[in-house]
């Protein structure tokens, strides 16, 4: 980071629906240690995957009500989740799976549907450091350690568990 008094940013994209209770608590889990890193976090600001890691940053002992992150699809606020500090209304719809992708310094994948598959897509085509939870089914477990295509030389990054996560997150946004 080129500014020392800016927080990193990571995106976490994520199941909309109702999730396993395993996928739950890794969410959570999750949310928090961005937060303990001294990160801020951001997502589509929904239910689901979403949810969960913005219930989890706020346990984080260095959570100060700033943040949690919620870019959202609607003109307006009214399914944001209940855990965040900043909601985004944008009214685009799934093109928000763009600025969820773009904003983050780093970003994981947990789980998902169609929209957590565009926006590590989307992720991948624009550099960012990508990796997903590869425990959690769906296209984080499907596209864990592959390449989408040829532009790039690394894979997505496979992360099992949360040490991982923190290991990883160390080394991409040099923390």
């Amino acid at each position: 980071m080129d500014d020392p008094t800016r927080k990193p940013l990571v995106s976490v994209f994520g199941s909309n629906g109702a999730i396993r209770e395993q996928v739950e608590q890794l969410s959570e889990g999750l949310g928090r240690l961005i937060v303990d890193l001294g990160c801020r976090l951001c997502s589509g600001g929904r239910a689901g995957v979403m949810e969960a890691v913005s219930r989890g940053a706020r346990t984080s002992h260095m959570w100060t009500g700033g943040e949690i992150i919620g870019i959202m699809p609607e003109a307006d606020a009214s399914t944001a989740n209940p855990h965040l500090d900043i909601v985004v209304p944008t009214g685009l719809g799934l093109f928000r799976n763009m600025l969820v992708a773009r904003a983050g310094d780093a970003c994981i994948g947990v789980s998902g549907g169609a929209g957590t598959l565009s926006e590590i897509a989307f992720a991948w085509q624009t550099g960012k450091p990508v990796a997903v939870m590869s425990t959690t089914g769906g296209w984080a477990g499907e596209l864990a350690g592959r390449h989408l295509d040829d532009r790039r030389d690394e894979p997505i990054e496979a992360l099992p568990d949360l040490t991982a996560a923190e290991a990883w997150l160390r080394r991409v946004l040099d923390l």
